[in-house]
């Protein structure tokens, strides 16, 4: 009776051994893989670096959301005849205009970091950083439509673009520094001439809406034009 209790004991941490061994397989796998991650894993199935699916994930959910409650403030007229539409032109054109930087953002954001593998706590905060301001821009864009480009709505929407061209540009700085300074992100940012001349742009319109807030609009789409000319330089450097 000793003898078979023995030997069933002997099974059990003989079965208990493989399934740890196929567990930590598993995992292995999982984060080589799919990328998908909160931690890497090394060779001893011990968390190594973060990786950075959750926070691509994390930020495309909270892009979704921003577009999504920047349309739902265009309120829906109750009449029916195109005169109705009428007052929703600056709303309308105000929504446009947004809608193309969160998705100049979400673009760059995305090649971003595809030139990277792993993130850190820092990362993550300027992540956040960068998030924080984009999230005022349905605020910001409903104000200034709602009020048909006054001025200081105006100003007030240019200084939300200049501080998310700031946060952008910590985070990059942030991920570089992580990096290193001969990574490919690094080679592929290089000097970033297209953001310095953004946050200059945003700088001059701000005080120029208080003049004109025409001209100041004409500055935010003339940024806008800028960036949706393809740039090409991450996919350059990853592909070379």
């Amino acid at each position: 009776m000793s003898r078979w209790w023995s030997k069933n004991f002997a099974l059990s941490q003989l079965g208990d051994r493989r399934l740890n061994r196929r567990a930590t397989e598993i995992g292995k796998i999982l984060s080589q893989g799919f990328g998908a991650t909160y931690f890497q894993v090394n060779r001893k199935g011990v968390p190594a670096q973060m990786g950075k699916g959750r926070l691509e994930a994390f930020s495309d959910g909270v892009i979704a959301i921003i577009i999504t409650i920047m349309v739902l403030e265009i309120k829906v007229p109750h009449e029916s005849d195109l005169a109705a539409l009428r007052p929703l032109i600056p709303v309308f054109l105000s929504y446009v205009l947004s809608f193309i930087y969160i998705g100049i953002y979400w673009n760059n954001h995305h090649h971003l970091l595809q030139a990277v593998r792993h993130v850190n706590g820092r990362i993550l905060w300027a992540n956040l950083h960068l998030l924080f301001w984009l999230s005022l821009i349905p605020f910001v864009t409903g104000w200034m439509g709602e009020n048909h480009f006054a001025a200081l709505p105006v100003a007030l929407y240019g200084t939300v673009l200049l501080l998310a061209a700031i946060a952008y540009f910590i985070l990059t700085r942030a991920l570089i520094s992580h990096q290193g300074r001969d990574s490919t992100l690094a080679i592929a940012v290089g000097g970033d001439l297209k953001g310095k001349v953004s946050v200059v742009f945003y700088a001059v319109a701000i005080p120029l809406a208080f003049v004109n807030s025409w001209f100041a609009c004409a500055l935010y789409v003339l940024v806008a034009i800028m960036w949706l000319i393809p740039d090409r330089r991450i996919e350059k450097t990853l592909t070379s």
